[in-house]
């Protein structure tokens, strides 16, 4: 038999408790409880004695033969929930972890729900869920486009909306192979789905104008883009061509096809750039500004309803290709060293479903020219994720995975922001999400500014060109 700590003895560990005494077959025993309140400590609870705080399950561990601990503090934050694997595994105990409050208030924790902890635990926060009903009512008929749709996001994207009931759903991407994958997928789980597999580069703007008349989608989530950081440093004649006239003409697709709504997916690095890819997606956001007042002009002087163009600002996705998470993981695997850029560094996280069903959500609440922000909480240090998802991996750091400083490459920040002091004043506050409504002159030259940039990416002049998108971003940080 088994024998079982449970940390938490509140209303989930005892839950978990009366699924283990109703439940033998599991060949398990709860032994006891820890707690940090002090006023369960001493008691018994479910005839079992609750031997004090956290601090002192090692201690408790060892003196009883524990052979198992279960988490069952589904409101702790992810420094407990880090702080727990380090008590458990210097204790060399095995840990599982109970669902979030969300889970729980669907219904009664079972024992099946209980899980090994992943990197999703370490957040700081428990997971963004959103509702489907209502985006379920705007979705069910519509034409659906997702550009970048074999990347980490827009792949997920599509299998969010594929069960909505869209008319057609349409995936474009440059890489063959990752849009091969998805719509084979899409295509086995929904055999009756009208999938159009597109392959298609957004710079090339007279052929995306051909396919937005003949394709004519009502909804478009815009995942596209160049996101490394050191990369578009290097090349920042890809940020411009591929990021930002990519979005241009995407913006002028809209309305050759008639869009409904275009999403496009942005970065906290767009707030106050060190960088290009910052730059960059800052830019673009002005582009979907300014191409949303423009749509609003012309419904003023009579014209027909425009496209409603809507941004949404991610932290960096949990899981993602090119996140560090895959990265850390790949490199404990590997033995080590983990490589962490500066000790101080600090960055905002989601997961990639959060990311996704946010997406979603802002197509479906927005009216045009917002920009939609995931609350995910306080910024996490690097260094301490990277600890916490070796301790995970049942190792101890420097122990027995070195960590390697490598400093900040070209354009990352020690710590990225999720919206400039001016933005604040123009927010609204929810519990999940908060909405930026930015106001810009009208008088704003933005297509004067874009073709200053296509005469230095002609004449190859990448110097410049970074020069001028970082001043550019810069001068507008406060511009509403």
């Amino acid at each position: 038999m088994k024998k079982i700590l449970i940390i938490g003895a509140g209303e989930a560990g005892q839950m978990v408790a009366r699924e283990i005494e109703n439940a033998p077959e599991l060949g398990m025993s709860l032994d006891c409880w820890i707690d940090d309140d002090e006023s369960l400590q001493g008691r018994e609870i479910l005839g079992r004695p609750v031997l004090g705080a956290t601090t002192r399950l090692a201690a408790v561990a060892r003196e009883r033969s524990i052979d198992e601990a279960i988490i069952a503090i589904p409101s702790a934050g992810g420094s407990t929930v880090r702080r727990l694997i380090r008590v458990c595994l210097e204790a060399s105990l095995h840990f599982k972890i109970v669902p979030g409050l969300r889970e729980i208030v669907k219904g009664d924790v079972r024992f099946e729900q209980i899980r090994e902890v992943n990197p999703q635990d370490l957040l700081g926060r428990e997971s963004v869920d959103f509702q489907t009903d209502t985006v379920r009512r705007q979705i069910a008929g519509q034409v659906v486009m997702i550009t970048g749709a074999g990347g980490s996001i827009g792949s997920q994207i599509a299998r969010l909306i594929a069960p909505l009931g869209p008319a057609r759903l349409i995936l474009m991407g440059r890489g063959e192979n990752s849009i091969f994958e998805i719509e084979n997928e899409l295509r086995e789980l929904h055999p009756g789905l009208d999938v159009l597999a597109l392959i298609a580069d957004m710079r090339d703007r007279e052929r995306l104008l051909r396919l937005g008349r003949d394709l004519r989608p009502d909804i478009i989530y815009h995942a596209a883009a160049h996101k490394h950081v050191h990369f578009m440093e290097a090349w920042p004649t890809e940020a411009f061509t591929n990021t930002i006239l990519g979005t241009r003409n995407l913006i002028e697709f809209c309305r050759e096809a008639g869009t409904a709504k275009m999403v496009m997916l942005s970065t906290d690095k767009a707030v106050d750039p060190h960088g290009v890819m910052g730059a960059s997606k800052r830019v673009t956001e002005l582009l979907l500004l300014s191409a949303h007042i423009e749509g609003k002009a012309r419904e003023a002087a009579g014209g027909e309803r425009g496209t409603r163009f809507i941004s949404v600002r991610f932290g960096n996705v949990l899981g993602s290709r090119g996140s560090v998470v895959p990265l850390f993981m790949r490199q404990i695997r590997n033995g080590g060293p983990v490589t962490v850029t500066d000790a101080d560094a600090t960055r905002f996280f989601m997961t990639i479903k959060e990311a996704s069903q946010l997406v979603i959500e802002a197509g479906c609440s927005g009216e045009g020219g917002e920009v939609f922000i995931l609350n995910m909480g306080e910024s996490m240090e690097i260094l301490e994720l990277a600890r916490s998802l070796i301790r995970l991996s049942g190792l101890e750091p420097e122990r027995d995975i070195p960590i390697k400083f490598t400093g900040l490459r070209p354009g990352e920040k020690m710590h990225e922001k999720l919206m400039t002091r001016a933005e604040a004043e123009v927010s609204e506050f929810g519990e999940q999400l908060m909405i930026i409504r930015p106001r810009l002159s009208r008088d704003f030259d933005i297509a004067g500014l874009l073709t200053e940039f296509e005469v230095l990416t002609t004449a190859g002049r990448d110097d410049e060109l970074r020069q001028r998108l970082l001043n550019l971003a810069r001068d507008m940080k406060d511009l509403l």
